[in-house]
């Protein structure tokens, strides 16, 4: 070799050496125990024999930025735009930089433990899915370590497979015994240690998707609005396989209609493989004849069929409401419908006091609240006959008015009985065989306490029963209220 090759030969060796791929993810996972090397990825040949300084940093956690040389580990070895681990362990984890000039590129380093009771960490496993009958490809092999590597050996769910190897590999069609984890394990010799490298992968197999069930798009009936003399075009869409087809049926007692014509099928591939199929019905000049009548689109495969129909009707016998607007209309109809619902039930709940509310607006109110001493001399003259339920009341002197007061009221019907449960029911032995008749909400009971307020629910119920009439402007609110004291 001449003196004038010797440059053109660095220079390949040197090219050759560099083009090894970098390292350009930001954020590396490695597995404890095995060679690893960081890559500058903008690093030229020029960059390698420039005797520009170059220079690698560490740091991790809240430790400062550290620089990186021979001396800082017997492990780590620098070669201008390459960081190499012999091994690399668990404390090597942290954020590593490599500065040029004006050029940086920065990596995050996480070592992780070795799975000792398996000969892969699944933490590091890369996954591939092939389907039967495709093809299936294995390769081992490591550009960067390429011409250290002793032997290499493949095993497949840590069994061995081929050994001894450069660079064994699998090509075949992939059969469904053909899943498993597949472990490319890399001898080689550094400074008289022995190290392996492993990648492994999870390989997936899965019947063949080739073939689908064929499907016609968009729903199965169709009704279409036609005006009679003008044209239509019915398109049937289909997504199926390349050996199935889509065809139209239609019936007719006289033959053929030579109105009726099928266009001829347009198909497409998708990305996926698969065939995109429409096939579209045209028929000229409408009449009754073609009026709700199904026109059947079918797909067919060997797999079986699905069929879409279609139905011409006259544009006057669709719906003249809108879809939208009947759907909004009966959600709005639905609210009105609760909303009255809900103001019936708080009407009958809270009736006693929208009625006092209503006459106290209307500037209405009691009229007769003063006590009686001889309740027969005022029938004649009174609207309500109010019946304090007390001992006193109950005593021998009154029992021929409040027979004369009931009768009229009962029987003569001519005004209503209030009766006012002072002392209860139940402490008397005997009552008059028609107060027992009175009705349930004609019966208020005295609570004590509760009902001496005059907002209470006792003064509010004897007033809705009381009669009304205007009040006159001026007059002394004194004089309108109840008074309620044992006769």
């Amino acid at each position: 070799m001449n003196c004038r090759e010797l440059p053109l030969t660095l220079w390949v060796l040197i090219f050759v050496s560099t083009t090894e791929s970098c390292t350009s993810r930001p954020h590396i996972t490695v597995v404890e125990g095995e060679p690893f090397y960081l890559k500058y990825c903008s690093c030229s040949p020029a960059h390698e024999i420039e005797t520009t300084t170059k220079n690698w940093y560490k740091s991790s956690g809240s430790q400062e930025r550290v620089e990186l040389n021979p001396r800082s580990s017997s492990r780590i070895a620098l070669h201008g735009c390459v960081l190499e681990f012999w091994p690399v362990e668990l404390n090597d984890t942290g954020s590593y930089s490599f500065q040029m000039a004006n050029y940086t590129q920065k990596w995050k380093l996480n070592v992780i433990r070795r799975n000792k009771h398996s000969c892969f960490t699944e933490r590091q496993v890369t996954s591939k899915t092939v389907e039967v009958k495709k093809f299936l490809q294995i390769t081992c092999e490591n550009s960067y370590y390429q011409t250290l590597v002793n032997s290499t050996s493949l095993y497949k769910n840590c069994k061995k497979l081929l050994e001894n190897n450069k660079n064994p590999m699998i090509k075949k069609n992939a059969e469904l015994e053909d899943q498993g984890y597949y472990s490319c394990v890399h001898f080689l010799h550094h400074n008289g240690k022995l190290f392996n490298i492993t990648k492994t992968f999870n390989i997936t197999i899965v019947e063949d998707r080739s073939n689908i069930v064929p499907v016609l798009l968009g729903p199965k009936l169709n009704h279409v609005a036609v005006e009679l003399g003008k044209d239509v075009r019915l398109n049937c869409s289909a997504l199926l396989n390349e050996e199935d087809v889509v065809y139209w049926m239609f019936g007719e007692e006289n033959g053929s209609d030579p109105n009726i014509h099928e266009e001829k099928e347009i198909r497409i591939m998708t990305s996926e493989g698969k065939w995109h199929a429409s096939k579209v019905l045209r028929i000229e000049n409408i009449g009754e004849n073609n009026l709700n009548v199904l026109y059947n689109c079918t797909v067919a495969s060997t797999g079986g069929t699905d069929t879409k129909s279609f139905i011409l009707v006259r544009k006057a016998d669709m719906a003249d409401i809108p879809g939208h607007v009947f759907t909004k209309g009966m959600i709005i109809a639905v609210l009105i419908l609760v909303a009255v619902v809900c103001l019936v039930t708080v009407c009958i709940i809270y009736r006693v006091d929208l009625v006092l509310f209503y006459r106290h607006l209307m500037r209405r109110d009691e009229t007769l609240t003063a006590v009686v001493d001889e309740i027969h001399s005022l029938i004649e003259k009174s609207r309500r006959l109010i019946i304090v339920l007390s001992k006193s009341y109950m005593s021998n002197e009154v029992r021929y008015e409040l027979e004369s007061g009931l009768h009229e009221a009962l029987v003569e019907r001519k005004i209503k009985v209030i009766l006012i449960e002072f002392t209860p029911v139940t402490d008397f032995t005997f009552l008059p065989q028609s107060l027992k008749l009175l009705k349930s909400h004609r019966v208020l009971k005295w609570k004590a306490d509760k009902s001496l307020s005059y907002n209470s629910r006792f003064w509010k119920n004897l007033l809705y029963l009381m009669p009304a009439k205007a009040v006159k402007p001026g007059r002394d609110e004194s004089e309108v209220l109840p008074v309620l004291s044992e006769s």
